[in-house]
């Protein structure tokens, strides 16, 4: 029985199968899942649910701030019978920067768009006829270049505006991340703990020439200026990740509000004993507001099936 991007995109020549799959999956190397077989006419049709993603959302504006500039945006998809498709989510989080009400519609403005354009380019090909001859993108070049349309958006609706934005896009087991600026995202499992994204700062880029240390850049008093952001002009850079999880493995999508006062290790604790995605998002804002709420607080918390 043909797996589910064979059945999806249609059995054809060996060579557009091959780019059937890349553009559901760039790495291409780990075998994909199979669907059941087809019952007998005479029996009872039984088919598994897909296994589903847990989540967990959490925000709150801190307590030092008067108004909320961050945004989180969380899409989920689900599709089971003989057609079944793996687990789909997009998840975003956006933390504007400009003052008065800018940060807030900037981080607004590219957290809607953004979503907007990679759905609009995979919603089509994941729903469309197995068997229809239907060009599929690839992921990797999705979400490029709605990082890129929600710059523009940006630009032209908040000149003055700017914003962080760290997205990312769950299909199955495989992770697309794209992100400018210095909100991050971790992938956490039993054994490992690990920020996947870069910040785009100042302190950061001080760190990597060996100009401060890591202590040093906690305290700097530049530690919040980005020299990449969203809204800051053409030509943006994007940062463009692609991962493989594991089973039961943990995605954490946060603002700077979060990972600042909140150390790593800290970070880790929580979520290796918290009862759930959304009690670990709960928590960790919590122990955000402990250390002094400096700013507003987002986390995202994505956990596959063990």
């Amino acid at each position: 029985m043909p797996n589910f991007f064979e059945r999806l995109f249609g059995k054809k020549e060996k060579k557009d199968q091959a780019r059937a799959v890349a553009a559901l999956d760039p790495d291409a190397t780990v075998p994909l899942p199979q669907l059941p077989t087809t019952p007998p006419p005479d029996a009872q049709a039984t088919v598994e649910l897909p296994k589903r993603l847990t989540l967990g959302v959490a925000q709150d504006v801190g307590r030092v701030r008067e108004h909320n500039e961050d945004v989180l945006l969380v899409f989920t998809g689900e599709l089971a019978g003989l057609e079944a498709m793996p687990s789909l989510g997009l998840f975003v989080v956006a933390d504007g920067m400009g003052g008065h009400s800018l940060g807030e519609r900037a981080s607004g403005i590219a957290a809607r768009t953004v979503a907007r354009a990679v759905l609009e380019q995979i919603l089509p090909s994941l729903l469309a006829d197995p068997q229809a001859d239907t060009e599929r993108p690839l992921l990797k070049d999705v979400m490029e270049s709605a990082m890129t349309t929600a710059n523009a958006a940006v630009v032209n609706n908040v000149p003055e505006g700017g914003t962080t934005l760290t997205c990312a896009l769950v299909l199955g087991e495989q992770v697309i991340l794209s992100h400018v600026g210095d909100s991050r995202a971790y992938i956490i499992t039993s054994e490992t703990f690990e920020q996947v994204t870069r910040d785009h700062s100042l302190v950061q880029r001080l760190k990597e020439l060996g100009q401060i240390t890591s202590d040093e850049a906690a305290v700097h008093p530049q530690r919040s200026v980005l020299y990449r952001a969203v809204g800051q002009g053409e030509g943006l850079e994007v940062d463009v990740i692609s991962r493989r999880l594991a089973p039961g493995a943990s995605l954490l999508l946060c603002s700077d509000g979060l990972w600042g006062p909140v150390p790593d290790h800290k970070i880790l604790e929580v979520v290796r004993h918290a009862a759930s995605p959304q009690a670990a998002c709960e928590e960790l804002i919590a122990a955000a507001n402990a250390a002094g709420g400096p700013d507003n607080i987002t986390a995202i918390m994505v956990q596959l099936p063990g």
